[in-house]
């Protein structure tokens, strides 16, 4: 098998987890765009390989594969820290509104408290 084919399968692949997971709802649309993006470039390096070794002759790299591998490692990174900031930013959400799920709760037994001391309302 050539490694064009199994490029080519492999993006294939990608391409159908990719939209298995947002047919289920385990993948947020915004994500699945950057992997459908990345499994059409897969598929481009795989049915075309002359554009890596054109992208390669272009930036000075001498062997294609290390250019493949070298954009790969930054695009993981780049993925890593916007999903890092994307933590972030909900461990803050999480902690704010289970502080506010204590204050309610504390208002709610603050009320329960003052209604069992004034006991019922006298009748007519």
């Amino acid at each position: 098998m050539k490694a064009y084919h199994l490029g080519l399968i492999g993006a294939a692949i990608a391409l159908f987890v990719i939209f298995e997971m947002l047919r289920r709802r385990r993948l947020r649309e915004k994500y699945a765009i950057t992997w459908v993006v990345l499994a059409v470039f897969i598929v481009l390096i795989a049915a075309f390989p002359g554009i890596l070794t054109w992208a390669a002759d272009l930036t000075g790299v001498q062997v294609p594969a290390n250019l493949l591998f070298f954009g790969a490692s930054l695009l993981l990174l780049a993925m890593n820290v916007q999903l890092s900031s994307e933590v972030s930013r909900l461990e803050d959400k999480v902690r704010t509104l289970a502080e506010e799920l204590g204050l309610q709760r504390l208002r709610i037994e603050q009320i329960e408290g003052s209604a069992r001391r004034t006991g019922p309302p006298d009748g007519p």
